[in-house]
C-alpha cells in the first residue's frame, strides 16, 4: 500500500483528468506536470509545479527532452525500503514520485490517417512517456501507475475509500496494464516502420507479426459449454465486428460471433441487395436481387432445412416486409444487418430470443491479414479477397456459354469462395439453388449439392472452389440437367475432364483462380 502524496501527470488524452487531478489535490497531492497538461490544470483552478522548475531543467529540443531527468527517474525508481537508495537521493535532491499518470503519444490513431508522412509519424513516438510508465511499473508497490483514463474512477474510488492510500492489488494490477500498452504501442512503431522501409520482394508478409487485443466481453461459452471463451477487439482500432451493436436478444455465443462474421463477410460482399443464411460459418443459401425481400427469401429456400437455427446477414437495412419474411421462416439464432427500420423492429422483438445485431457497411473493413494459431505459432496468409473479371474467363469447352450463363457463373464464382472445401456451388440466375461444402471427396461435395438442388440442378450452373480432378463431377452434373461448370483449371486431367464436358454439351470456362477455405 503508498500514501500518495507527490504525483506527476502528463497526458495526452485529458478524459477524465480534471477529475482525477481534483481528486487528487483534495487529498493534498503535489502535482508536477508538462506543457499542455499543465496549462489545462491551471485553467481549471489547480496548483501545478512544471516539471522543468521541479527539474531545473527547460524542456528542450522542440519538447522531445522534458522529462528524462533524474529527479524523475530517481524519485520513481527508489526502493523506499532500501536504505542506501534513500541515502543516495537524498544526497542528490531527489524527491520521492508516488504516482504516474501517463498516455502515449497518438501514434496508432496518426499513422491511421491516409497518406500520414513520415516526418509526422516520427514525431508522434513518444520517448519520456514510455520511460515513465516503465519505471513507475517496475517500482509498483512503491509507485502508482495509470495509462488508461478508464482507471481514473477505480483510483479516485480507492483514494476516497482509504484515506488517500492505493492498496497493492491495484497497483499490481496498474504496472500489469502498463507493461501490456508499452508493449503493443512499440510493436506498432516496429510495424508500421518495417512497412514504411522494406525492401523485401515478400514485403507483404511481414518478418515478425504480432497483434493485441483488448477483451470486449465475456461469453457465455466457447464452441460447447465446458469451453470458457471471451471476445476481443484489436488493440489498434475500432472495426468490423468490433463495432456491432445488439439492438435486441439474449447474448451473444463465440458461435454467434463466428458465424456473424462469416454472414456479413458473405452479405457484404455484394453491392445489390443480398441476402445469406449462414449455419457453421457455411452459407446454405445465397442470393441477391433488385428487393431485399426477394434476395432473402431465395437465400432460405435454397436449404430451408439447414437455415434453421441460422444466422441472417443482409446488406441492407431490414425493412418491414423483409422482417415479415424472416418472422415466419423459422427459428433463427440472429439476424445482421446495416440497420433496422423501426417497423422491423417492432415485428422481430416479437421473438424473444432472436438477436438483432447492427453494424454499417462502411464499418466493416476485412482484415489484411488472415491467421490461423497451431500449437506453437501461426499461419499468416493475406485475406483471400481475390475478384475475377470476366476477361480473365478461358473457355475449355467447344460449347461457349451464353450471358446469362456467364453471370451465373460469376455469381457462383464469388459465392464459392465463402463456402468451406471442398466446395460446389450450384447457381440459377444470382441465387444458390444447392451447396454441397467440406466433404474430403471434391465429387462428394458436388452430390451433396445436386440432392439439395434437386430438380433446380436442372438448367442451373456449377462453381468449384478449384480444380475438378476427375471427369466424375462432370457425369453427374450432366446427369442432374447442369448447364455449365466454373472451375479453376490447371489438373493433368483437364483433357479428360473437358472431354467429359463435350461429350455432355456442358460449356465450361477455367479462371486459374483458386478458392480453398479450410
Amino acid at each position: 500500500m503508498i500514501k500518495v502524496k507527490r504525483a506527476l501527470i502528463s497526458v495526452s488524452d485529458k478524459t477524465g483528468l480534471l477529475d482525477l487531478a481534483r481528486g487528487l489535490d483534495k487529498f493534498g497531492v503535489e502535482l508536477l506536470s508538462t506543457g499542455g497538461t499543465a496549462k489545462t490544470l491551471r485553467e481549471a483552478g489547480l496548483n501545478v509545479i512544471d516539471v522543468s522548475s521541479y527539474t531545473g531543467f527547460p524542456e528542450m529540443l522542440d519538447g522531445r527532452v522534458k522529462t528524462l531527468h533524474p529527479k524523475i527517474h530517481g524519485g520513481l525508481l527508489a526502493l523506499r525500503d532500501n536504505p542506501e537508495h534513500m541515502k543516495t537521493a537524498a544526497e542528490h535532491g531527489i524527491g520521492m514520485i508516488d504516482m504516474v499518470v501517463v498516455n502515449l503519444y497518438p501514434f496508432e490513431r496518426v499513422t491511421q490517417k491516409k497518406n500520414v508522412s513520415l516526418e509526422e509519424a516520427i514525431e508522434n513516438i513518444d520517448i519520456g512517456g514510455p520511460s515513465m510508465l516503465r519505471s513507475a511499473a517496475k517500482n509498483y508497490r512503491s509507485v502508482a501507475v495509470a495509462c488508461n483514463p478508464e482507471r481514473y474512477e477505480e483510483i479516485l474510488r480507492e483514494l476516497n475509500a482509504n484515506n488517500g492510500i492505493l492498496p497493492d492489488a491495484l497497483l499490481f494490477r496498474l504496472a500489469v496494464e502498463v507493461f501490456e500498452r508499452t508493449a503493443a504501442y512499440d510493436r506498432t512503431i516496429a510495424a508500421f516502420l518495417g512497412q514504411r522501409f522494406s525492401t523485401d520482394a515478400f514485403a507483404s508478409m511481414p518478418a515478425n507479426f504480432s497483434a493485441e487485443f483488448i477483451k470486449v466481453q465475456d461469453l457465455r461459452y466457447g464452441e460447447n459449454p465446458h469451453q470458457a471463451a471471451a471476445f476481443y477487439r484489436d488493440a489498434r482500432e475500432v472495426s468490423s465486428l468490433a463495432k456491432i451493436r445488439q439492438l435486441h436478444g439474449k447474448e451473444l455465443s463465440f458461435n454467434n460471433i463466428l458465424d456473424l462474421h462469416a454472414a456479413v463477410d458473405i452479405a457484404y460482399a455484394f453491392s445489390a441487395p443480398a441476402a445469406t443464411v449462414v449455419k457453421h460459418n457455411n452459407p446454405c443459401g445465397l442470393a441477391q436481387d433488385d428487393v431485399l425481400l426477394k434476395a432473402f427469401r431465395s437465400a432460405w429456400d435454397c436449404d430451408p432445412l439447414s437455415a434453421f437455427g441460422g444466422i441472417i446477414g443482409l446488406n441492407r437495412e431490414v425493412d418491414a416486409a423483409t422482417a415479415a419474411a424472416i418472422a415466419k421462416a423459422g427459428f433463427v439464432e440472429c439476424v445482421i444487418a446495416p440497420a433496422f427500420s423501426a417497423e422491423a423492429m417492432a415485428l422481430l422483438t416479437q421473438k424473444k430470443n432472436v438477436r438483432l445485431v447492427a453494424l454499417p457497411v462502411e464499418d466493416y473493413v476485412k482484415d489484411r491479414y488472415d491467421f490461423k494459431k497451431v500449437p506453437g505459432g501461426l499461419l499468416l496468409q493475406e485475406t483471400d479477397i481475390r475478384e475475377l473479371d470476366p476477361s480473365e474467363l478461358k473457355v475449355m469447352t467447344k460449347k461457349k456459354p451464353t450471358k446469362a450463363q456467364i453471370e451465373s457463373m460469376l455469381f457462383g464464382w464469388k459465392a464459392v469462395r465463402f463456402v468451406k472445401s471442398n466446395a460446389i456451388v450450384l447457381t440459377r440466375g444470382k441465387k444458390t439453388v444447392g451447396i454441397g461444402m467440406g466433404l474430403t471427396s471434391r465429387v462428394d461435395s458436388a452430390q451433396l449439392a445436386l440432392r439439395k438442388a434437386g430438380v433446380l440442378a436442372k438448367g442451373a450452373c456449377l462453381a468449384s472452389d478449384a480444380f475438378l480432378p476427375k471427369p466424375d463431377t462432370v457425369t453427374f452434373a450432366a446427369k442432374a440437367g447442369v448447364v455449365a461448370i466454373i472451375q479453376t483449371g490447371g489438373s493433368v486431367s483437364d483433357p479428360d475432364v473437358v472431354k467429359e464436358a463435350d461429350k455432355r454439351g456442358i460449356a465450361m470456362v477455367a479462371t486459374g483462380v483458386r478458392h480453398f477455405r479450410h
